[in-house]
C-alpha cells in the first residue's frame, strides 16, 4: 500500500501545479489522459472535455468512478482606472482566505502575469476599516506585478476581461503525514483513482465489474458529469466534509448518505458500509446539507443509474484545505474492495 500512496502523491503534486479553474482544464486533462495511457488503459474525450477511462471487467455490469480536475478561481471582469483588476468568481471561494494571496493571470495570447488578491482596503495605516471590511468580489481587487497606473496601462499588458486568473494552490506534504494544498478538492481523489488503475495493473487485476472512470471538468460549476457514458451504478470520489455535526476526520474515508440533491442510493451506501466495516476501513457516514457532486449532476441530466458518494476527509473545504494519508489509504481500500 506505501508504493501505492507514494505514486498517489506524485500525481497529486503534478496535478495541483497545473492550473485548472472550471472552463480552462486542457493542460490538466491533457496531462492526466497521458498517464492513463501510459497504465494502458484505453481512453476517449467528450465534446465538453470530460475525460474517459475505459477498464473492462470480467462481467458486462459497468459501475462509473469520477473525479473533477477543475477547480475554483476567478476571472478578469474590468480594469480599473489605477489599472487593478476587478474579477468574478468560478465556483465558490471562501475570500477572506484569499486576502494577500499570489495569483497568475493568463492572457488569451498565452501570456502571463503574476498579481495578488487585496483588499480595496490594504493597508492598516491608510484605512479605518482596513481590518473590517467585508473581503468579498466588490471589495477586492488584483494587483498586478507590473508597472501600471492606469487603465489603458494595464490594455497594453493584453490583458483583458475574460481571461483567468488562477489562485497559487501551495501545496506541501508534511512529514507527520497531512497533505495541505488548495484544491484537495478534488485533485486528491483523481489522484486517489489514478493509485486505483495503478494497483490494478501492478497486479494484473481485473475488476468484476467494467469500470468507466470519469475525470469531469465542470464540477465546481455543477454540470461536470452531467452527461456520461451508460453506467449501472457511479460512484463520485470526492472530498469528505469535516466540521460542526459531522463525524468524520482527516483520517477517515466519508460515506455521504445524503447531501443538498437528496439521498444517495440505500444499498450501494449499505454495501460501502459493510464493505468498511467486513475490512476494518476507518470510515464514517455523514449528511452534507451544502454539497453536491458528479452524481447528483449525472441524476439531474438525466442519466438512469444508481449513485453514492465516498471521499477522503478534507477540513477546510474551498479554503486552505487539509487532509492525511490515512485517509486517501482509507478511500483506496474502500474502492478496491468494492470492485473486487
Amino acid at each position: 500500500m506505501k508504493e501505492n500512496i507514494d505514486y498517489i502523491l506524485d500525481f497529486a503534486k503534478n496535478i495541483l501545479s497545473i492550473p485548472s479553474p472550471s472552463g480552462y482544464t486542457t493542460e490538466v486533462i491533457q496531462f492526466v489522459d497521458k498517464e492513463a495511457q501510459n497504465l494502458g488503459y484505453q481512453t476517449e474525450q467528450s465534446k465538453k472535455g470530460n475525460l474517459i477511462i475505459t477498464v473492462p471487467g470480467r462481467e458486462t455490469f459497468t459501475l462509473g468512478l469520477s473525479g473533477h480536475v477543475d477547480t475554483l478561481g476567478a476571472m478578469v471582469r474590468s480594469i480599473k482606472a489605477d489599472g487593478t483588476l476587478k474579477f468574478t468568481p468560478i465556483g465558490g471561494p471562501i475570500w477572506p482566505t484569499l486576502d494577500g494571496e499570489y495569483c497568475q493571470i493568463r492572457t488569451r495570447d498565452n501570456l502571463n502575469y503574476t498579481g495578488t488578491f487585496l483588499s480595496t482596503s490594504p493597508a492598516v495605516h491608510v484605512f479605518k476599516d482596513a481590518a473590517t471590511l467585508a473581503r468579498s468580489p466588490e471589495n477586492m481587487v488584483v494587483r498586478i506585478d507590473e508597472l501600471v497606473k492606469t487603465k489603458a496601462d494595464t490594455e497594453k499588458l493584453g490583458i483583458a476581461p475574460g481571461d483567468f486568473i488562477f489562485f497559487d494552490p501551495k501545496t506541501t506534504i508534511t512529514k507527520s503525514g497531512f497533505i495541505k494544498s488548495r484544491f484537495l478538492d478534488d485533485k486528491i481523489s483523481v489522484s486517489i483513482l489514478f493509485g486505483l488503475l495503478k494497483h490494478l495493473k501492478d497486479n494484473k487485476i481485473t475488476p468484476r465489474q467494467s469500470l468507466k472512470i470519469i475525470i469531469s471538468t465542470y464540477e465546481e460549476v455543477g454540470h461536470g458529469a452531467s452527461n456520461i457514458p451508460t453506467v449501472d451504478e457511479i460512484i463520485a470520489v470526492d472530498m469528505g466534509c469535516i466540521g460542526d455535526d459531522l463525524s468524520c476526520t482527516e483520517n477517515q474515508v466519508s460515506i455521504c448518505c445524503k447531501d443538498s440533491s437528496g439521498p444517495y442510493n440505500y444499498e450501494m451506501i449499505s454495501k460501502l458500509v459493510k464493505i468498511s466495516k467486513d475490512n476494518k476501513i476507518d470510515y464514517a457516514t455523514d449528511i452534507y446539507p451544502f454539497y453536491g457532486s458528479d452524481v447528483s449532476a449525472a441524476l439531474r441530466g438525466g442519466n438512469d443509474l444508481k449513485g453514492a458518494l465516498i471521499g477522503p476527509g478534507v477540513h477546510a473545504s474551498h479554503g486552505m484545505e487539509r487532509t492525511h494519508i490515512d485517509a486517501l489509504t482509507n478511500t483506496l481500500k474502500l474502492l478496491l474492495n468494492y470492485i473486487k
